[in-house]
């Protein structure tokens, strides 16, 4: 039977050398959820980014009450962090269309003059127009927010955009662009295990094995005990017939990540993958 991955974004299913039938993600996940107690509603003036990314980790429904709680205020010390804390509560909702429409209003909320705020929030457009499979939509704002980041000199943020617009190019069959777009990201980006992880996916569904196994190791090297970085290394491995391979990828997620829907999945392919079959004692 196919294996399930936990991802948010669709599966494309993969034939590994044996015939054995696996799936793994287009792209990364960006989220995967948690259970944690709920937070308390803070009814406070001022919200702080940071502060609303924690509440969303932990009960989106609380981020955007504290959100609105602080725009309903005349006095709110700061109407555009509130605004994009109400964006990014309606991200961890779903609310796609909603949190789309607050990203574009939290980003008219900023000067004129602040590009990379700006820019900021014209990714956040196009990450929940993706969200809801509008890739061409998902571009222009792409496209948008990779011009304000260049005004801004912001090489980090020029090459965020290039790394999650290349998911969009994918899905619309540009993988020519999609692959020149996670170029770029991997220039801007040289430390940035998710872009190598992506890059790694998108070579392999490319049958690029070779390409995808340099990029999966330059991912496994900047991150060691990333669970997402030792299934696909294990992907990678097996379609590659590195059988030996793949089951230490897929048991090193089991030491790394114990009890988590990652370990489940390692578990199932190794399951998949069957017993080793050195013997004992070497």
């Amino acid at each position: 039977m196919p294996l399930p991955l936990a991802v948010l974004l669709p599966f494309l299913a993969q034939i590994g050398p044996s015939g054995t039938q696996m799936q793994a993600p287009l792209d990364l996940p960006r989220r995967k959820a948690t259970a944690s107690r709920p937070a308390p509603v803070v009814s406070r003036a001022r919200v702080r980014r940071d502060e609303c990314y924690a509440e969303v980790k932990v009960d989106p429904a609380a981020a955007l009450a504290t959100a609105n709680a602080a725009l309903s205020r005349t006095d709110a010390a700061d109407r555009s962090a509130a605004l994009t804390c109400k964006a990014i509560a309606l991200s961890g909702l779903e609310r796609w269309d909603e949190a789309g429409e607050a990203f574009a209003v939290a980003r008219d909320a900023l000067p004129a003059s602040d590009f990379g705020g700006r820019a900021e929030m014209e990714a956040g457009a196009a990450l929940a127009a993706e969200s809801k499979g509008a890739f061409a939509t998902a571009l222009d704002h792409f496209a948008s927010a990779k011009d304000l980041g260049g005004r801004a000199g912001d090489t980090t943020l020029v090459g965020r955009i290039a790394r999650d617009r290349a998911n969009s190019l994918f899905k619309l069959g540009r993988k020519d662009e999609a692959a020149a777009s996670l170029a770029e990201a991997r220039s801007d980006l040289p430390g940035d295990p998710i872009t190598f992880l992506i890059s790694a996916r998108a070579a392999r569904l490319a049958g690029k094995l070779r390409e995808a196994q340099g990029y999966i190791e330059t991912a496994s090297a900047l991150a060691p005990l990333d669970p997402d970085v030792g299934l696909e290394a294990g992907v990678i491995a097996v379609l590659g017939g590195r059988d030996e391979a793949a089951r230490k990828s897929w048991q090193s997620v089991l030491v790394t990540a114990p009890g988590t829907e990652d370990a489940r999945i390692a578990k199932q392919y190794l399951d998949q993958l069957g017993p080793d079959a050195a013997p004992s004692g070497r």
